[in-house]
C-alpha cells in the first residue's frame, strides 16, 4: 500500500491541494497521522488479508490517529483518577492540560487566544465517560465530515468503549476528540501512543442527509424476488461454488480491478474470511 503525506506550509490556499483533508498538529509530541492499514496493523488472520477484500478495504478506510502520550485512567465507579509516564502521582480527572502544553500554547498563540489551550483530557458529567484529545485539528473539503470511531478489525480492550461521532470539520476548527466509557472498575486501564485510539474516515455529507437515509427500498420475502434478482444471486454465490477450477479470491480480484477503473465479472466475496 503506498501512502502520501503533504506537509502544508502555505495554507489555506495550498491545503485546498493537499487531499480531501488537512491535520494539523497541535500538541508537537503527538505521532502524526497515519493511514489506516489492510491488516489491521498485522493482526487480521493471513487468509483474511490475502482473500477478503471487504474486511481489508473497510480496515484500510481512513488514518489512524493516537494518543499523545501513555496514560492511565483508574476509575471507581464514581470518579476518575489519572496518570502518565513520568509523573509522580495520580491526580483527580476534571480537566486536564496535556503536561506542557499551554505554556507552550500561550507562547504562540495570539495575545487575544493565550489561555484557551484545550484539555487533552477531561471527565464528562456521566459516570465512567471521559473525552480524549487527539492533539489535532482537522479540516475537510467543503461538503466533507469525518467520522471518529474505533480502530476498523483491531481488537480492542475489553476495559472500555468509544463513542462514535461524525464531525462536520469543514466548518469546526476546534480540537479532534473522541468521548469513550470505561466499563471497568478492578484495575488501571491504560492507553499507549504504540496503538491507534482512533481511526477517522472521510464521508461526503449528502451520505448521511435525510434525502439519503430517510429512503430505502424493502423486498419483504423470497417469493417477490425478480427474475434479475435471481441471475445476480447465481452469478454471485451459485456459479462460483460450483465451479470446479475456481480458484481463492477471484471476488478480491475483481474489486480491485474495478477499483482501478478495470471492471472484472463478479464474484462472491470468500465465505469464512
Amino acid at each position: 500500500m503506498t501512502t502520501e503525506t503533504t506537509l502544508v506550509r502555505d495554507h489555506p490556499a495550498a491545503q485546498r491541494e493537499a487531499g480531501v483533508v488537512t491535520f494539523y498538529r497541535a500538541i508537537p509530541e503527538c505521532r502524526p497521522p497515519q493511514r489506516a492499514d489492510r491488516s489491521a496493523m498485522g493482526t487480521l488472520p493471513t487468509r483474511a488479508f490475502r482473500y477478503c477484500e471487504a474486511v481489508t478495504t473497510a480496515s484500510a478506510f481512513g488514518w489512524y490517529l493516537f494518543p499523545p502520550l501513555d496514560f492511565t485512567v483508574q476509575w471507581d465507579g464514581t470518579n476518575v483518577l489519572w496518570t502518565y509516564e513520568g509523573a509522580e502521582s495520580w491526580f483527580p480527572l476534571t480537566a486536564a492540560q496535556f503536561p506542557g502544553f499551554a505554556d507552550y500554547f500561550d507562547g504562540i498563540a495570539p495575545p487575544e487566544i493565550r489561555g484557551f489551550s484545550p484539555p487533552f483530557l477531561a471527565a464528562l458529567p456521566e459516570p465512567g465517560v471521559i473525552q480524549v484529545w487527539t492533539g489535532h485539528i482537522a479540516v475537510t473539503r467543503p461538503g466533507w465530515s469525518l467520522l471518529v470511531r474505533p480502530p476498523a478489525n483491531l481488537p480492542r480492550s475489553q476495559s472500555y468503549e468509544l463513542y462514535e461521532g461524525i464531525v462536520e470539520t469543514d466548518r469546526w476548527f476546534g480540537p479532534l476528540f473522541t468521548n469513550l466509557r470505561l466499563t471497568r472498575t478492578e484495575f488501571p486501564i491504560s492507553f499507549g501512543r504504540e496503538l491507534p485510539l482512533v481511526q477517522v474516515q472521510p464521508i461526503d455529507r449528502s451520505l448521511y442527509s435525510e434525502d439519503v437515509l430517510g429512503k430505502f427500498s424493502f423486498v419483504e420475502d423470497l417469493a417477490d424476488f425478480a427474475p434479475e434478482d435471481w441471475d445476480r444471486y447465481r452469478a454471485t454465490v451459485v456459479k462460483p461454488n460450483v465451479d470446479p477450477d475456481r480458484k481463492p479470491g477471484t471476488y478480491a480480484v475483481a474489486t480491485r480491478k474495478r477499483r482501478d477503473g478495470a471492471h472484472g465479472p463478479p464474484a462472491a466475496p470468500e465465505s469464512g474470511a
